[in-house]
């Protein structure tokens, strides 16, 4: 028996694989359109990164623009406004953590446990409603709600004998913000859930009534075993945007009253870079939240693993 030599073992793969590839050419045409655009709005304005390291100039752009090494984050570093913002974002980030994320765990249970397929649809509809209303909308709500003149404020003038401010103070500013959130996107987010409850073998419900669990003992020993991937992978997701924050829910929520604890990342980079012009600033900003982000991306999923669940890879 002769052995191949190792020319013609490349070229009996190389041609394997072009055939293969050559099969499936309709799949990978497929693939090439969001690799195109991956590579053209998310990769290449990465080489925009340069400008924390530049004094940028918008004359002179950003190839022209001279370079100043560390000399932006030095100046990020010792402006104390950057750090109440990074800590905004974060206390805010962990309060919607905390209180958020359980939300359309729970949401999910109960619609999936639901009875009556009416019901079922028309809570379906109430929960996911928020989801599709912009901020600016929300901010209008929340302003004609718990304004000054509004209508909690009227009620808790009544009851308690003095305006609540809940919009003016920082403590109910907060409480606000982070109930307005879970209102808005607890709803859409139980669709992952309620998928991932949906493909949970049935014949796992049926030995546990047959083993005289009820329907609670089924939810606590069944259903979220089973789910515990999905919750752990969307956990560890939320923990990589620990300092990364959306722009407009901050931003039409906050007033000057009650900026010590509104002004975030996002805003922050907004007026830095925007109103003030200061591009270079803004992007080492971004860069260093960016940073961050990865580096409780890359924690929370050693931790998943060690704890023995899968992660993300």
């Amino acid at each position: 028996m002769t052995t191949a030599s190792p020319t013609a073992r490349r070229r009996f793969y190389r041609s394997s694989l072009m055939k293969r590839i050559y099969r499936s050419r309709m799949l990978y045409l497929m693939l090439a359109l969001p690799l195109i655009q991956y590579a053209v709005f998310r990769y290449a304005p990465l080489m925009g990164l340069q400008v924390a390291f530049k004094n940028f100039n918008m004359f002179k752009g950003m190839w022209a623009s001279p370079w100043v090494g560390t000399k932006v984050f030095q100046e990020i570093f010792t402006n104390p406004k950057f750090w109440l913002a990074l800590k905004n974002t974060v206390i805010l980030n962990a309060l919607d953590l905390a209180f958020g994320f359980p939300m359309p765990i729970i949401l999910a249970v109960f619609l999936y446990e639901m009875r009556s397929l009416t019901i079922k649809r028309i809570s379906q509809t109430i929960l996911y409603l928020p989801h599709f209303l912009s901020w600016i909308i929300i901010g209008g709500i929340v302003t004609q709600i718990f304004g000054s003149t509004g209508m909690a404020n009227q009620v808790a003038s009544k009851l308690l004998g003095r305006n609540a401010n809940f919009l003016m103070n920082e403590t109910n500013w907060t409480i606000v913000y982070v109930a307005v959130g879970i209102w808005q996107s607890a709803g859409w987010g139980t669709i992952i859930y309620l998928a991932a409850i949906s493909a949970v073998n049935t014949d796992l419900y049926e030995a546990s009534e047959v083993d005289g669990c009820g329907r609670w003992r089924r939810i606590i020993h069944v259903t979220l075993p089973c789910i515990m991937p999905t919750i752990v992978v969307m956990l560890i997701l939320r923990l990589g945007q620990m300092v990364a924050i959306g722009f407009e829910r901050p931003y039409v929520m906050a007033n000057d009253m009650v900026l010590n604890v509104a002004e975030v990342i996002s805003t922050f980079v907004y007026k830095m870079g925007l109103r003030n012009a200061r591009y270079s600033f803004a992007t080492a900003v971004g860069m260093f939240g960016s940073v961050v982000n990865m580096l409780f991306l890359l924690a929370a999923n050693i931790g998943a693993k060690r704890l023995g669940e899968d992660g993300l890879w």
